[in-house]
């Protein structure tokens, strides 16, 4: 199993990335080719994060039924067919359709990737792989800029993709044995899977379940709203140039896939949850900076320090997530985990649009710092219940 093994997860894991910022690329030409709304796209984010939503449900059954081998190369074969049918569609209904297996398959990957990896390998490795997806993020615009310019077509853009995740598909199908060994080596410890996959009522049932869920759910809000409106914060708080805006705004993403690689190294010698509560300590500084008044060089500092804040927390929940809950009902919980995950990103930043639309754009420090605060909160129900079960 081993270093082979791991590291084809880090390439899945930027093939898990590639697609994610191809729509924002392509859309700004592709919208006026199909002759939609500029707004449409938010249908297809929609449609895909409810496919992901669901796949991330139903990831403990898949497991049990499958095992995590066959269930990745079947989801980056589903990924794969829904991107190249993004390839060749000419009409939205045509995009909706295949954003429906393109959904069902990034859910699957991300919730059985984030479960195998949690299990089985060391909690450097959850960073460094999240910083592997950010790679993946930053790498595909400029596959679908080379399309428009070079190809003279977005189509070409998936298609490039959609060749790229086909291929792996087709090696982690041939890696299967690697897996079955990681899986034959937890049944005879003892580890790993339950004997049957849990329902949904016994899941939610689990002590310090729903504050994890909440905590994932109000991380995933904080990280894309500080993402999505940090452009239009620069603009109308501190007339910002939209082109200024854009590039200041990618800060934010800097500063989060360097925190996630340095975090690497600080989790080879500090835990999951102190790594949590600094990364809450860091996101809240990035937040006060944005409220200091007369001067925007606070806010472009702000959103990098809120990029960094929040590079240890996302993987260091789902890596603590078998040491609280067994890892025998890991991938129950962690299948949850990103479901709720979706789910903020389907609905609140959207939600602070319609805020700052009504009332101001200056509240963005204080919706975040709502998100903070419950992450806080819920961070410290599920480590009590953490310390109560390992008697102390």
């Amino acid at each position: 199993m081993g270093s082979l093994l791991l590291a084809l997860i880090y390439v899945c894991f930027i093939s898990l990335g590639l697609p994610d910022s191809l729509l924002g690329s392509a859309w700004p030409v592709l919208h006026t080719e199909i002759e939609v709304p500029l707004s449409f796209a938010g249908i297809v984010s929609a449609t895909i994060f409810v496919g992901t939503i669901l796949s991330s449900l139903f990831s403990d059954k898949l497991l049990h039924r499958f095992g995590p081998g066959r269930v990745t190369a079947v989801s980056v074969a589903m990924t794969a067919l829904g991107l190249f049918g993004f390839s060749v569609s000419n009409r939205f209904f045509m995009l909706i359709l295949w954003a429906i297996p393109y959904g069902l398959g990034a859910g699957g990957v991300d919730a059985i990737l984030n479960n195998y990896v949690a299990l089985h390998y060391k909690a450097q490795h959850m960073s460094w792989l999240h910083c592997m997806w950010g790679v993946g993020a930053s790498i595909s615009p400029y596959i679908m800029s080379f399309a428009l310019v070079s190809l003279e077509s977005w189509n070409y853009g998936y298609l490039i993709v959609s060749v790229i995740q086909a291929v792996l598909s087709v090696i982690i199908f041939i890696s299967i044995p690697l897996w079955k060994k990681g899986s034959s080596e937890e049944r005879e410890s003892g580890e790993g899977s339950s004997s049957k996959p849990l329902s949904f009522a016994e899941i939610f049932a689990i002590k310090g379940a729903i504050a994890c869920f909440l905590m994932f759910f109000c991380y995933c809000s904080l990280e894309l709203s500080a993402s999505l409106w940090a452009s239009t914060y620069l603009v109308q708080k501190w007339a910002f140039t939209p082109e200024d805006a854009a590039g200041y705004a990618s800060m934010f993403y800097l500063g989060l896939t360097f925190g996630r690689f340095i975090n690497g190294f600080l989790a080879m010698k500090l835990g999951d949850r102190f790594l949590i509560r600094m990364g809450s300590a860091i996101v809240g500084v990035g937040i006060i900076s944005m409220l200091i008044p007369f001067s925007a060089i606070f806010s472009l500092i702000g959103f990098a320090v809120i990029g960094l804040g929040c590079a240890p927390i996302y993987p260091c929940i789902i890596h603590m997530t078998p040491d609280v809950f067994g890892k025998d009902r890991s991938q129950a919980m962690i299948g949850v985990q990103m479901a709720f995950a979706y789910i903020g990103f389907l609905l609140m930043p959207p939600l602070f649009g319609f805020i700052a639309e009504r009332i101001s754009i200056s509240l963005l420090p204080v919706y975040l710092s709502i998100f903070l605060i419950m992450i806080f909160v819920m961070h410290n129900i599920v480590i009590k219940k953490a310390e109560k079960s390992e008697g102390k």
